[in-house]
């Protein structure tokens, strides 16, 4: 799991927004105090100042109203200037006296006593003459403080005989304020480091339950269901550590069961005679079992995630939404020029109960000898019609000539009912035969064996062939000249040698040689009969043994053929445990050979 920074913990962002709203909150408070404590003080230092001027205003009425007629009676201004200078304190810098003519008959500052007798300009003076009470503070450039400036009529009998102008240092006022404003700073301070400790425990008090389940969550991400997170208290932290360990309790039971669900279905899977795959909803491959793979030729780590139309060869043909709606099944022919393989694949869709499809599942069934018998058989019916066909036909043509009176003629009548009997007894044999395959086909097919001596059982079959022959044709024998005694059924294996002599004969030219060999190994005897006829194609030499199959067929239905001869010799030598197989040259001839068990010990002792 990626580690957390440190300003993206939970924990200092309790601890910041725990001193943030604290530092918030001092501040508010802090300015509303200030304010209010500004307005108060400026307020009660302006009051006191107020507070003296009717005093002053009285007596500078009665200087104005005195009559100066004598010698000894001061004057207006010398006694203005003493009545300031008792007026005067260390926080009034400057009062000055105007009358209604705007000209200042007194100032209390003793530099500035030029001014007196003449006409000020001040529009706030101005202001007060017409009877206004003005008062401004301002920031004075000189003495780099702020000061309060007043102007105040002088009334007596409803009229403004004058005005006072007064100019206080305000700034001792300020100075108190930010003494008062480092007071409340470091209070402030000293305040926030206290609750940023608190804040830090009580965070830590919040955020180690927490810890405890995201570390117990990595564990469960990595599968680890065997702890759990400790409760440190019954408030609502400790009852989603309550809920928390048991929803740990409940998952380990459902893994346990997912688990076990999951390998009884890997265990199916991995067993299954049919491949299985399955998709997500967008078709990709999810799923694939051993058999599909081995089937499809595929490794299973490389075709996952991979279109399940790509890995079936069917993006032509086929899109995913035309899989999910196919209803039949779909055949995939991966046949080579040297081996057929055939795929059956049946389609399911994933569903949900909404109706919301998830995926597909695909089943894969080997059906290539299903197939494989399916044209066997088709072509087996064919060529069973074809065989019984065309005696049949040539019986009825003659039966109709001799019908129509060829019966009365000395010589076509006999030959018409030669080849009559002739159609027949090739039809009889080709039924014979058809039954013969039957009984192999049908499981039912047993042999008696007995012990023959398979030198003398051998000799006698060729002298009945070399003594009933019409064609000119040489037999030559090269077989062992003792006893070799082996378990078979003798009219069954008879059976065989006569096909393979039959066809042998009927494919030698004149003047050829049929050559029989009888060869001992360890374990068997191999049998061999060799022609010196056209021989077979390379190609077709596997193909012989296969019921109807003809090399040359026009040929081999002019000789009689049944094309079941050399099909039934290998089921009958199958049975006694041997193998067939031919070998041949094309112009050369062709060499049928077969393998019966042979053991000398138990010969021994049989003898």
């Amino acid at each position: 799991m990626q580690k957390v920074g440190f300003f993206r913990s939970i924990h200092i962002k309790f601890v910041l927004i725990y001193v943030l709203l604290i530092m918030i909150a001092m501040q508010i408070i802090g300015v509303y105090f200030v304010g209010k404590l500004e307005d108060q003080l400026v307020e009660n230092f302006q009051n006191g100042i107020k507070g003296r001027l009717p005093l002053l205003e009285y007596n500078i009425k009665e200087e104005f109203n005195k009559d100066r007629a004598g010698e000894e009676i001061p004057s207006l201004e010398e006694e203005v200037r003493h009545l300031l200078y008792d007026f005067s304190a260390t926080d009034i810098s400057e009062v000055r006296i105007i009358n209604n003519r705007s000209v200042v008959i007194g100032t209390s500052e003793p530099s500035n006593q030029g001014i007196v007798g003449q006409k000020s300009t001040d529009i706030m003076v101005k202001r007060s003459l017409s009877g206004e009470h003005l008062d401004k503070i301002y920031y004075d450039e000189d003495t780099k403080g702020r000061i309060w400036v007043l102007a105040s009529p002088i009334s007596a009998n409803g009229e403004v005989i004058g005005s006072i102008f007064l100019v206080a240092k305000i700034e001792t006022v300020f100075e108190q304020l930010e003494e008062i404003n480092n007071i409340f700073i470091t209070g402030t301070v000293i305040a926030m480091f206290i609750t940023a400790l608190l804040g830090i425990l009580l965070a830590r008090m919040i955020t180690k339950p927490i810890s405890d389940m995201k570390r117990q969550a990595t564990a469960m991400a990595k599968g680890n269901f065997s702890r759990k997170v400790r409760v440190y208290g019954n408030d609502e932290i400790g009852q989603l550590a309550h809920s928390f360990n048991h929803l740990t309790k409940r998952l380990q039971e459902a893994q346990a069961t997912t688990e076990g669900e999951r390998r009884k279905l890997s265990s199916v899977l991995s067993f299954m005679t049919d491949g299985v795959i399955a998709t997500d909803r967008k078709g990709k491959v999810i799923v694939i079992n051993e058999r599909a793979a081995e089937m499809l030729n595929v490794s299973r780590e490389t075709v996952l995630l991979q279109p399940i139309t790509e890995l079936l060869d069917l993006q032509e043909e086929y899109s995913f939404e035309d899989l999910q709606a196919e209803q039949d099944s779909i055949l995939l022919d991966y046949s080579t020029r040297d081996n057929h393989f055939i795929l059956r694949a049946n389609m399911s869709i994933i569903q949900r109960e909404t109706g919301f499809v998830n995926g597909l599942i695909v089943v894969l069934h080997d059906v290539t000898e299903q197939e494989k018998l399916d044209a066997e058989r088709r072509e087996f019916v064919s060529n069973v019609s074809h065989e019984l066909r065309t005696p049949l036909t040539t019986m009825r043509s003659y039966l109709e000539a001799l019908s129509d009176g060829a019966i009365e003629d000395k010589e076509l009548g006999p030959r018409f009912l030669g080849v009559t009997q002739n159609e027949t007894e090739r039809m009889i044999r080709l039924v014979n035969d058809l039954l013969d395959l039957s009984k192999m086909d049908s499981r039912n097919f047993t042999i008696n064996p007995g012990w023959v001596d398979f030198v003398t059982f051998f000799n006698h079959i060729i002298d009945r062939f070399e003594m009933s022959k019409e064609r000119n044709v040489h037999f030559k024998r090269l077989l062992p000249k003792h006893s070799i005694f082996v378990e078979i059924d003798e009219d069954k294996l008879t059976q065989v040698i006569d096909n393979i002599i039959s066809n042998a004969l009927k494919y030698s030219p004149e003047g050829g040689t049929i050559t029989f060999r009888v060869k001992e190994f360890e374990g068997e005897i191999e049998v061999s009969i060799s022609d010196q006829g056209i021989g077979i194609p390379k190609e077709n030499l596997e193909k012989v043994f296969e019921r109807f199959y003809r090399v040359d067929r026009a040929r081999t239905r002019q000789l009689g053929g049944t094309g079941l001869g050399l099909a039934i010799a290998k089921e009958i030598i199958g049975v006694h445990g041997g193998a067939i197989w031919a070998k041949s040259q094309e112009g050369k001839g062709t060499t049928i050979c077969f393998t019966l068990p042979y053991d000398p010990v138990q010969e021994d002792d049989w003898l």
